[in-house]
């Protein structure tokens, strides 16, 4: 009778593409971390030296299977606006602004790790994440609409 694979661990972690290496940061996940980092670099090679997060779930006979995610959308803000730090306080540092199709951009490329529905939806997802690290999108209003107001009476 063959033996049934238990799940150890469930995490997400962020690595540099194509450049995983065995280490402290996988040693704690119980997992083969030579054959994960040969898969992983195989599998991002094309995304060398961009932020991947990658979900790994460890068997307890130290097998393992990962889904790879598109990059933060912080990293890919702070890119599309060419700066090297968000800022502290939303209402008051604007460190950048970008343009709306810059945005939209990132939101289509996010729309697969996203709980939205269409990229209007992931579009705020993205300029609410803008707005809290101090990054202005030019023609995108994150106030409330006017039927979540009159809702609220």
């Amino acid at each position: 009778m063959a033996k049934e694979k238990v799940i150890t661990r469930v995490a997400i972690v962020h690595l540099i593409g194509g450049q995983a290496k065995p280490g402290t940061t996988l040693a704690s996940y119980g997992i083969n971390m030579a054959e994960f980092t040969r898969q992983f670099n195989d599998k991002t090679k094309d995304r060398m030296g961009e932020v991947v997060p990658v979900q790994i779930t460890a068997y307890s006979d130290k097998s393992f299977k990962f889904i790879i995610k598109t990059t933060p959308v912080s990293v890919l803000l702070k890119k599309a606006a060419k700066v090297d730090k968000a800022g502290h306080n939303q209402l008051t540092d604007n460190v950048a602004t970008i343009s709306k199709e810059e945005a939209m951009k990132i939101a289509k490329y996010k729309m697969p790790d996203l709980a939205v529905y269409d990229e209007e939806a992931a579009l705020r997802c993205v300029a609410g994440t803008a707005k809290q690290m101090g990054i202005k999108i030019k023609g995108v209003d994150l106030s409330p609409n006017k039927t979540a107001k009159e809702g609220k009476k």
